[in-house]
């Protein structure tokens, strides 16, 4: 194999352009000619390929976003929309191909490999950290590195004004931000996807807390949480508190961005690595993540079909401290 692509895909993700640059580096040094698609499947699609060489990285691997750009592609779901991303692949002597993206650039990148014989890597970049077979994904470290620092101003606002704060995080399908959050920035609870959310049991906690003098609080809410999101709550809390002023802020997409940080960054650089060595190898059709701070592999059909949760000891954690 002398000739890969690499691509990003889906949402945008902190630490993407430090794992396009991984790759590229680590190509380089093999003596591998690296070619980046824009724009990821509908570039693919279009023909927008060019040469990759360690000049092209220089200075991203701070640079939140990805300079390959991203792109969601319905043309990639009909057949003749895969041919002709084939058909641009071959017109560049593509031999294999690396995908830096989630769930749906997997079951993608699955199909297109499988039609077409081209073997596929698959590295994992979302902020949900929601992809089974690794640890992390890159983004997650970042995006709840924004979340809590935006919460600890928050808290400043809520304890001056004796107000209840709930913010909601991203997440619509994976409470991984919001537990992570909620522990890290001592929130008085957490409402997640893979919980069932009780309102009445938050009411109690935060009833229990007015009572001991507590003057605020704060509540993460994921936007995927049952209850239909943070103003839905606290509409909820506020008709059972009408004395206490509640406040609502959506931290949105200020988590995707921004630069990120060291573990994104050391993540991405070992993902990148590992995504070329496999292909050399002659691995296809995988996940590369890092399990135990080992390097792991998994077949797309698992990774994107085992639901990945948060561990129980954790959303306990999470409701003991919220106790405080």
């Amino acid at each position: 194999m002398r000739r890969i692509a690499v691509f990003t895909s889906g949402g945008d993700a902190p630490g993407m352009n430090a794992c396009i640059r991984a790759v590229v580096r680590t190509g380089s040094s093999k003596g591998l000619h690296i070619f980046g698609i824009r724009r990821g499947y509908q570039g693919m699609i279009e023909g927008e390929i060019q040469r990759l060489e360690n000049k092209n990285v220089r200075n991203i691997i701070h640079r939140g976003g990805t300079i390959l750009k991203t792109a969601r592609s319905m043309d990639f779901m009909t057949k003749e929309g895969r041919e002709a991303a084939f058909e641009s692949l071959q017109a560049h002597d593509i031999e294999g191909v690396i995908a830096i993206g989630g769930n749906g650039t997997f079951t993608g990148a699955k199909v297109f490999s499988e039609e077409f014989d081209i073997p596929f890597i698959g590295i994992p970049g979302t902020i949900d950290n929601d992809l089974a077979g690794t640890d992390y994904t890159i983004g997650f470290d970042t995006a709840v590195n924004t979340a809590v620092d935006a919460i600890d101003k928050i808290r400043d606002t809520a304890d001056s004004h004796n107000r209840i704060f709930f913010i909601e995080v991203m997440g619509r399908h994976s409470g991984y931000i919001g537990l992570y959050t909620g522990i890290a920035s001592g929130a008085s609870g957490v409402l997640i996807p893979e919980t069932t959310s009780d309102t009445d049991s938050l009411i109690k906690v935060l009833s229990k807390a007015f009572k001991r003098k507590k003057l605020f609080s704060l509540v993460v809410v994921a936007e995927g949480d049952e209850t239909g999101g943070a103003m839905k709550v606290a509409k909820a809390v506020q008709e059972r508190f009408p004395e206490l002023e509640t406040k609502v802020t959506i931290i949105g997409h200020l988590q995707r961005g921004g630069s990120p940080t060291v573990n994104d960054r050391m993540l991405a650089s070992r993902l990148g690595q590992a995504g070329v060595e496999a292909l050399i190898n002659g691995r296809r059709n995988e996940m590369v993540g890092i399990v135990n701070n080992q390097v792991s592999f998994t077949p797309f059909g698992e990774s994107i079909s085992v639901e990945k949760k948060p561990g129980k000891d954790l959303i306990a954690l999470s409701e003991i401290l919220a106790l405080g």
